[in-house]
């Protein structure tokens, strides 16, 4: 730990970077009571981290991040930078969440889930947009879900679905390309991450 701001009730194994440097040099990490940064995980300068932030080992948290309360950033799961993420959240292991992306409160993304923000990689010049996923919304095992992409309140996409367009507010999508379909009963009400 270099000259990150960490609660002392803070747990950092002394193989985790904190304050990696970046670019536009930056401000020191802060963390919030309660944090454990496990093995091998490196978090920029530039991060503030709300109260209990638990890392999986090997977890990567770029630059103008800003964590909620209660997150969880799962093993080898990748914030990339310019991300706000909301409180009670999940991220399971290898869970990628690309820069310009919005996350609310009690999200769930599943392991491997992919979001992305550039339409058209690396082939013609565009502004970077992730997607936004509203409070309670959940994102199942392997699931994509494309650039400036919203997922409403409540919704929830199946594990291997490819979201090509928004998803409305308490809706299932499901396929590849997902279509939408009404949400069963069973998955109505909000995510339990409290």
């Amino acid at each position: 730990m270099t000259s990150a701001e960490a609660d002392r009730d803070a747990s950092v194994h002394e193989t985790a970077v904190l304050d990696h440097p970046h670019a536009d040099g930056g401000d020191p990490t802060v963390l919030g009571d309660g944090a454990t940064v496990r093995a091998g995980t490196v978090i920029y300068n530039d991060v503030v981290a709300g109260e209990g932030l638990q890392t999986g080992h090997n977890a990567l948290v770029r630059e103008y991040t800003t964590i909620g309360d209660d997150v969880l950033v799962g093993t080898n799961a990748v914030i990339d930078g310019r991300t706000d993420v909301g409180s009670h959240v999940s991220l399971q292991t290898n869970a990628y969440v690309p820069s310009h992306t919005e996350i609310g409160d009690r999200v769930f993304v599943g392991p491997a889930a992919t979001l992305t923000n550039d339409p058209y990689p690396i082939r013609t010049s565009t502004d970077l947009a992730g997607p936004t996923l509203e409070d309670d919304a959940s994102i199942g095992a392997n699931a994509t879900v494309l650039p400036g992409v919203t997922v409403g309140e409540g919704a929830f996409v199946a594990a291997g679905a490819v979201v090509t367009e928004d998803v409305p507010a308490r809706t299932l999508a499901v396929g590849a390309p997902a279509v939408h379909r009404p949400l069963p009963d069973r998955l109505a009400g909000g995510n339990d991450l409290e």
